[in-house]
């Protein structure tokens, strides 16, 4: 049905005075000091404000012109509609997804609730706000690392953001919330690579008897697992009994980084975990599972107060010695060793063989032994004498003149 208009009419716009605007329907049209008329349009659409101004008399703008352009907004929202999640009237915006999504993690268990909780709060949350959770682009996020960046923010600080970002939207794609073809392309920066920490023998025999005795009677088993396999600190912790196959000395595990794997252990470990086992009531659940009724999931999120403390004991350094250091300490060992690279990579369960090539130290021990079997001595055996023919000196008094020099053949 058209609109009917009483105020914004021929002639009420012929009359209408520098300056002077009329309204209506959400057009508005204004007097311009050149005499012209500016046409605009305030309305809204679906909780959301378009302010837009559709041009000039002079461009040969119109009253109908202002009215397809309002009708063109309105279509595009019912289009947008379309999209809506089963249930939904409206497209969540970023801010509104954020929060069911740290509410979805924090039910089923998640990992890292309080790191992400932290880094919606502070920085992903006050940066894109109310934008429609399905509208971010590549190009917005870019913009948020390069905000970030300016505020003094390290580049590790923003990646880690910036993994939190990734998986709350592969989350919402699994979820419905948005399409799969919605999710941004999120690269993250290059950063400054760390020293990788290793402990020596003597360390990791400190480190084992600080476990040992720690309050916890479960302290010494992670460290055993952690020096004995190479095994992230999650996959450690999500270890189940009937995933230990003693007589291979194998462990299955079914979630990790690069996918399912079958974890070889070592022989004192499988020796130590059957003997542990046949202590155990439950000898199929969880390795290091939980003691409290009340905990959302079966096993134990985190080892690190544990760990902490053991490296106390055995004099470490805690903000050097974390329990991923032990993963660190592992495969450098399996590479002073002389172990082929995809052996260690099967073990360590790292994607790629170049994420295996950090622990080859240019400094190690196993570098100097290899560099040693080319020595082929040949420096002491004589010594370079320069190739040029002996001038002789002249006999009896002489002036010389010039020194002719030939090419050594």
């Amino acid at each position: 049905m058209a609109l009917r208009f009483e105020r914004l009419t021929r002639p009420a716009l012929r009359s209408l005075l520098i300056g002077g605007k009329i309204q209506e329907h959400g057009i508005t049209v204004e007097r311009l000091s050149s005499g012209d008329l500016r046409y605009s349009v305030n309305i809204m659409v679906d909780g959301n404000r378009i302010h837009r101004v559709i041009g000039r008399e002079s461009e040969g703008v119109t009253r109908e012109q202002a009215e397809r352009a309002i009708e063109n907004f309105r279509t595009k929202a019912r289009e947008g509609r379309l999209d809506l999640p089963i249930g939904r009237k409206a497209h969540r915006t970023f801010s509104e997804a954020a929060d069911e999504y740290i509410t979805r993690l924090d039910e089923s268990g998640g990992k890292n609730v309080k790191v992400k909780k932290r880094q919606f709060k502070l920085h992903l949350k006050p940066y894109f706000k109310t934008q429609r959770a399905d509208r971010i682009t590549s190009f917005t996020v870019q913009n948020y690392v390069r905000s970030r960046l300016a505020a003094e923010a390290t580049q590790a600080t923003v990646n880690r953001e910036l993994a939190t970002l990734s998986h709350f939207m592969n989350r919402m794609a699994e979820w419905k919330w948005i399409r799969s073809d919605d999710r941004p392309q999120i690269t993250k920066g290059t950063e400054p690579r760390k020293k990788i920490v290793i402990l020596s023998p003597e360390q990791r025999t400190a480190l084992m008897r600080g476990a040992i005795g720690d309050q916890d009677a479960t302290t010494w088993l992670f460290v055993a697992f952690g020096l004995n396999t190479a095994m992230r600190h999650s996959e450690i912790l999500r270890v189940r009994w009937d995933e230990v196959d003693f007589e291979s000395n194998r462990i299955f595990i079914p979630e990790a980084k690069a996918g399912q794997r079958e974890q070889p252990i070592t022989a004192g470990l499988g020796a130590m975990l059957k003997k542990e086992r046949s202590q155990r009531e439950d000898q199929v659940g969880y390795v290091f599972a939980v003691t409290r009724s009340d905990k959302k999931v079966s096993y134990r999120r985190r080892m690190s107060r544990q760990f902490e403390r053991a490296v106390i004991r055995a004099k470490l350094d805690p903000q050097k010695v974390t329990p991923h250091v032990m993963r660190h300490t592992a495969i450098t060992a399996l590479v002073q060793a002389g172990a082929d690279l995809p052996t260690i990579q099967r073990i360590s369960g790292h994607k790629t063989l170049a994420m295996v090539l950090r622990y080859v130290h240019l400094m190690g021990e196993h570098i100097d032994i290899a560099i040693a079997a080319i020595d082929t001595g040949i420096f002491d055996g004589f010594t370079p004498e320069l190739h040029t023919p002996k001038i002789e000196p002249p006999i009896g008094r002489a002036k010389i003149v010039a020194i002719n020099r030939t090419k050594a053949r």
